[in-house]
């Protein structure tokens, strides 16, 4: 008869608050351990579970797993997009993670990448029907710095607009929402033929109007970089932009 699974989560940060949320919503058995606990708190609760979910600052993990679970017989697993370690699997949720919980359906959702080597997903996270696909590791550095430049790197590009819109320009920031929606549903519904405006044009004269407004900025050498990086592509032939 399979093992009924009982998790311990190390950690009380963001992710771990969102998948304990996400474990009571499933009736999955847990307990939570973070560094406010004792040790010997620590050594209680191992007893009992099965798997071990590091849910810690990357850093943290291979130091934390030599230090408390070395001598551990649960199956231990980190989150970590772009940790690799011979002490634990990996499974990264492809999800980004703000402050406020998440409907069961989106959590259900969410994608994992798991190590080439890990077990099956099944054994790994029993009682998760996640969708899920494998990633060898010596791949996991180039995906995750992939995931970083679109998703945290894109938002640093929207926060700029909706605060220069505010602050230098007295235009609500609400007024380009649906800019950001219809961009997003283009990428989504065709990503070759989702970039617009004078770097598909190739309007330099545009391109050099903007890099003189935004000369005093500091986002004019991000500017600059998109223009370089994009010329490369072209020059490379590695894509094809309709």
């Amino acid at each position: 008869m399979r093992q009924v699974p009982h998790y311990l989560i190390i950690g009380n940060g963001r992710i771990s608050r969102h998948f304990q949320h996400y474990f009571s919503q499933l009736k999955l058995s847990y307990c939570v351990w973070h560094r406010s606990f004792s040790p010997k708190r620590l050594k209680q609760a191992l007893k009992s579970a099965t798997h071990v979910l590091i849910l810690t600052s990357d850093h943290a993990i291979e130091d934390f797993v030599k230090k408390y679970l070395q001598d551990s017989s649960c199956l231990l697993i980190h989150f970590s997009g772009s940790v690799i370690t011979s002490h634990a699997f990996g499974a990264h949720p492809l999800m980004t993670f703000n402050h406020d919980k998440y409907d069961l359906s989106l959590y259900q959702s969410i994608p994992f990448i798991v190590d080439h080597d890990a077990p099956d997903f099944s054994e790994l996270l029993p009682g998760l029907q996640n969708p899920h696909v494998r990633l060898h590791t010596s791949l996991k550095e180039k995906y995750h710095a992939l995931c970083v430049l679109s998703g945290n790197f894109s938002c640093l590009l929207w926060q700029k607009l909706f605060s220069s819109f505010e602050n230098e320009l007295q235009i609500p920031a609400d007024i380009a929402q649906l800019y950001l929606v219809q961009q997003t549903k283009n990428l989504l519904s065709h990503w070759p033929s989702a970039l617009t405006g004078p770097l598909a044009r190739k309007d330099q004269k545009t391109i050099n109007t903007n890099l003189n407004a935004l000369v005093n900025d500091p986002f004019y050498g991000v500017y600059q970089s998109f223009v370089t990086c994009y010329e490369k592509i072209l020059s490379e032939e590695k894509y094809e932009y309709i």
